[in-house]
This record gives C-alpha cells, structure tokens and sequence, in this order.
C-alpha cells in the first residue's frame, strides 16, 4: 500500500483513541476547558454511563461568534503563547474538542459577556455543520451525545454503566479539589446528585472541600504540610497513621493545580509512611506541589496524567521529607475513628425477646413478663423496698470486707498529680488482661496495648542510634563481582558515598561490572549480587537507593519486636506511667512498627452519651 496522507476525520479518530480512553476522559477535558475559560460554576450531566449523553455547563468567558469553528479545528488554543515550556493552564494542545467531535454527536453552544446573542457549531463523526444563532446564557454548554457511535469498536472496551459513571465522578472529585472557588455539580439518570458548594479561598478553603469529596472523618485525623527547597512549594494535608485505606484511591496529588497520578508522587508517600504503615494499608493524601512551569514538563502523556520533573530526586525528597517533618512535628495522635468504632462497640445492640429495643439500644419487656399485681403482694418484702432506718450501714458493709481488685494490676488509688492529668496520656490507672493499660486524663479515658507502644519505642531507639553514626560493615574475604548494563553500573557507582554511610562499599570494576567489597553487619549473610540489582532498578526509577536503608530498617524492627515489653507482662505504676511519657515524647508512636494503633482515646463526653447523661 502506497504512502497517503490520511483525512481530517481519520487524523481525529486517530487522536481520540490517545486522548479519549472513555468517559471519563471527555468530563476531564470538558471541566478543564471549563475552568481555563474563568468558570466560578461548573455543572455536568451524564446519562448512560456518559455514552448516551455528556453535558458540560459553566459560566465562564465563553467562545466569540467568530471562533467557533476554530475551537474545534485541530492544535487551535488560546491558551499557550510561543514557549511550549510555559504551560499556566489546564489545557493546551488543542486536541480536546476536535478529538470528541470525531467519535461523537457534538453540540458546542457559547456565549460571551458583550454579545447580544449566542452561537452554536455541531459535529457529527467529525462532519461539521455552519455555525448558527442560539439562545445561550453568557458562557458555554457542550453536549456529547452517542459517544464512540463512529468507532463502534470502541463500545466493546467499556465497563458497565455503573463503572463509567462513577469514574467520571472519581475525575469530577479530583478536579474539584484544586478550585475550591468554583461549584460543582454532577446529576443524571444514571447516578445520585453530587452538588459541591464553593467555599472559597485559602487554606481553610481548600480543607473544607477536601472534607466535601473525601468525608468530614478526614479533617479531624489530617496533619498539614507546609514546605519548600529549592523554588519548589508543598502543600496539601495528609492523614495520621492510624487514618488509612485498603488502596490509594485516596492520596489525591496536584502539579501546579493539575490532577495527577505521578508514579514518582506516590512511591514518595509510600516511602514517607513506610515506618508506620503495614504494607496493605494506604495513607489518604491531598498533597499540591507548586513550581515554575519549565521546571515540569506536563506534555509526557496524551491525557497530562504523567508529569517529569527536571529534578525528581529533589522533588521526592521534598515530598518525603515534609511528610515525616510534619508526622513528627505533630506528635502523638490517634485516629478518631478508633474510638468511634469502639463506641459501636459499647452501644448494646438488639435484644434477645424476638423484637428490637428502643432507639437509645435499652432492652424493654414485653408486657407478659411484667409483675401483676396480685393479691397478697407485700411491698415491705420487696428488695426493692425503702430504707427504714440508717442508710443500710450493714448491708453494706459486706461489700467493704476485702480487698476488691477488678484489674490485673492497680496504679493506687490516691489522688492523682495535676499535671499528669493534663499530659497528652494522662496517668495510668490500672493494667487489665496483662497487656493494656487504662489512663485517665481531664476529659478522657486512653487504652494503650503496651506491647505495640513499647515495640514502637525501642524502634525508634534503635533507628536513632543506626542512622546518627556509619552502619558497621563487614569485609569480604573475596569481592563479590556483580554484572550489570553499563547504565546501571553507572548509576550504583554515583551513589557509592551513600551506600558506604550504610556499610555497603562498591566501587566500579571494569564496564559493567561492580565490586561489593563491604556489606552491613546487620544483613549477616546476604546475596549482594540482588541487593546490587534491586538497588539499581530503584535508582533508575527514582533516582534513591532508599532499598538499603528499608532492610535495615526492617531488621530493627524485627529486634525491636522481639525486645519489646511482652504481651502478659504485669506492670508497676511507675513503669505504666514511664511508658505514657515516653510515648508522649517519640514521634509516631501512635502506631506500632506493623501500623496498628498503640492506643485509644474515650472522651467523656461520649462515654456519657452512652450511658444517656447526654
């Protein structure tokens, strides 16, 4: 077949298969356009999944009569001048409308804020009608109707209605937390309204929207984050490390205010939470990285999903860094939602007559079980029967004859130090079952499991005094030589200085080649020849040999396990209160080395809602 030029709607259809994958990608065009044009109000309504109908509202700077074709003519923007580098908004290649308008039945009507009247161009497998008058109201509306009707192929591709609708309201969310100036509202036959009011500018702004998409749990177990190197900005809050996820569907991440999902972006979060996390649970993140422009390249991928940094080791380190600064910074913190699944816990359930009790969970009788009042009932024989004399001095005393221990081991009984009732803590009570110790504060009751805090602290101990001086190395008696792609002995060669810092010592031997002549003490035995090759594959991916630090880690961890209070051990007062004031001193110690909480909080006031006080 001879070399031709491919047609218009060829050179679309084309285009469209880069830049619309499904749905969902049409709503993440159309909102961007949205909200370049200077959208305070944006509104989608789909139907069918977003295959049967898509419309985009918003009341933006709308599109002049004159420039209607050209908005849907190929690589014709507005919004990028003559340096591809300088990309201040969220769209910029032009391909959107045109791409859309190949597969689909589109509809573009618009109206600028000094016209009379607006204007409408339609589309229709890439076959365009004149430009016509229509009524509008100042701004624009895209229909896209019958989605992939001109590539039928593509309808084999896509998930059900129910999957394609709630991914275009997973882009929707994702969106929406950068502006949170600007209205969003996503409604249609296919789905339930989500309506997410402005709440305009500012930190506090932009932490209210993220409680609308993620849920008002999230303010209450979020830590802020505030830092910057090296002209680059990190903002964003993350969650404590008892706040988690089964995925990470939930770490959110922005570039510049555009939604990303940057596989550099998230190995950082993992690396950042990796001390107190286990490793099938996620950290629920809305981190935004702000940059000059040239310094990131957002035109690596055809949906801008992917960004390169022109330094990623800094901006990973940035990111890693701010997250353990701020995790320490603030302290001991449990997640709130500990305690309310606790308090669901307590709360007694149904009753066991065959009905359900009242709302305030307090079993009721049916009428049959209550006492009649027959003949011959005494009320004086009743236990219930008033006091006649005295307050009952002697039925009482029986209770008073002995010592009447509940707990495994007790912290006395006197009064209690102020100040201890004020610590973060509190003082310890009593020891119960041998494992968890119960402390009181001025307004709470704390649990604390002491084998988990303990584990955490020695951890941190050991981690201290591994990193604060070179990790002992042992020589080999013979260089082991490890073969590897000239790139990627390269690479481990660049990082020798820091890898001998953790007593692992190369150095090159001859192209492609490595000589380990030191390994860390603390790894004993250990296949260098891997160690070698995992170390390179992570510096290739992002530029780090963080692999090396994670096994040493790793083995502190597992001796802290093993010389931590055990489980069943009884406590002394004053040990159960050195343990409260040592955790309240040791960053992370809200969570154990495998990422279970260390303790619960009980406020006071939901402990007497639970007993109806309030």
């Amino acid at each position: 077949m001879p070399i031709r030029q491919l047609s218009e709607t060829m050179v679309n259809q084309i285009a469209a298969g880069e830049v619309i994958e499904r749905p969902a990608s049409v709503v993440k065009e159309l909102v961007e356009n949205a909200l370049d044009a200077g959208a305070s109000r944006v509104e989608v309504v789909t139907a069918g999944g977003g295959l049967a109908l898509i419309r985009v509202s918003d009341d933006g700077a709308g599109i002049p009569v004159g420039e209607l074709e050209l908005a849907i003519a190929r690589h014709c923007t507005s919004k990028l001048g003559d340096d591809i580098h300088d990309i201040r908004s969220l769209g910029f290649r032009g391909e959107a409308l045109p791409s859309i308008g190949s597969v689909s039945r589109l509809t573009v009507r618009s109206r600028t804020a000094s016209a009379d009247s607006g204007a409408e161009i339609r589309v229709e497998g890439g076959r365009l009608s004149p430009v016509r008058p229509a009524g509008a109201n100042r701004g624009t509306l895209v229909e896209v109707r019958d989605l992939f009707f001109a590539t039928p192929a593509r309808l084999k591709f896509m998930k059900g209605e129910r999957a394609e609708a709630t991914a275009a309201a997973d882009v929707v969310k994702r969106i929406a937390i950068a502006f949170p100036a600007v209205r969003f509202t996503l409604s249609g036959t296919d789905r339930s309204t989500l309506d997410l009011p402005a709440v305009g500018e500012g930190a506090d702004a932009r932490l209210a929207r993220i409680a609308q998409v993620m849920g008002k749990d999230f303010p209450e177990n979020a830590i802020g984050i505030d830092a910057a190197r090296e002209g680059v900005h990190l903002g964003g809050y993350v969650s404590v490390p008892s706040f988690t996820r089964a995925n990470a569907l939930q770490q959110y991440a922005y570039v510049n205010g555009r939604p990303v999902r940057d596989k550099l972006i998230a190995s950082a979060i993992r690396g950042a939470f990796a001390d107190v996390l286990p490793r099938d649970r996620h950290a629920v993140t809305a981190l935004f990285l702000t940059l000059d422009p040239a310094h990131v390249d957002v035109n690596v991928h055809p949906a801008k999903a992917d960004v390169r940094f022109r330094d990623p080791g800094m901006v990973r380190g940035l990111i890693v860094g701010a997250i353990r600064q701020a995790l320490a910074e603030a302290g001991i913190r449990s997640a709130t939602t500990g305690a309310a699944a606790m308090m669901g816990a307590f709360r007694p359930g149904p009753t066991s007559y065959g009905h359900a009790g009242p709302a305030n969970g307090h079993r009721t009788f049916h009428a049959g079980f209550r006492a009649s009042a027959a003949a011959g009932y005494d009320p004086m024989q009743s236990p219930s029967r008033p006091l006649q004399a005295g307050f009952g001095e002697s039925e009482q005393a029986a209770f008073d004859a002995g010592p009447m221990t509940s707990a495994d081991a007790r912290a006395g009984s006197g009064d209690i130090a102020p100040e201890l009732l004020t610590a973060q803590l509190g003082a310890a009570r009593a020891q119960v079952h041998e494992n968890y110790i119960v402390a009181q504060t001025a307004d709470s009751l704390i649990i604390v499991d002491q084998h988990a805090a303990h584990e955490r602290l020695v951890y941190e101990a050991l981690k201290t005094a591994l990193h604060s001086r070179p990790v002992p190395a042992q020589m080999l008696l013979i260089p082991e030589i490890v073969d590897l792609p000239e790139e990627d002995a390269e690479r481990v060669a660049s990082h020798a200085e820091t890898l001998r810092r953790f007593g692992l010592s190369v150095e090159r031997f001859g192209p492609g080649a490595i000589a380990v002549r030191e390994t860390p003490s603390m790894l004993g035995e250990t296949n260098a020849a891997q160690l070698i090759r995992d170390l390179a594959d992570e510096i290739a991916d992002s530029d780090t040999a963080e692999t090396l630090k994670e096994r040493l880690d790793k083995i502190a961890a597992t001796m802290a396990c093993h010389g931590s209070v055990r489980s069943g051990r009884q406590l002394r007062a004053e040990e159960m209160n050195a343990l409260l004031r040592q955790m309240e001193a040791t960053p992370g110690s809200g969570t154990c080395n495998h990422g279970r909480p260390t303790y619960i909080e009980l406020k006071l006031a939901d402990i007497e809602r639970l007993f109806g006080r309030r």
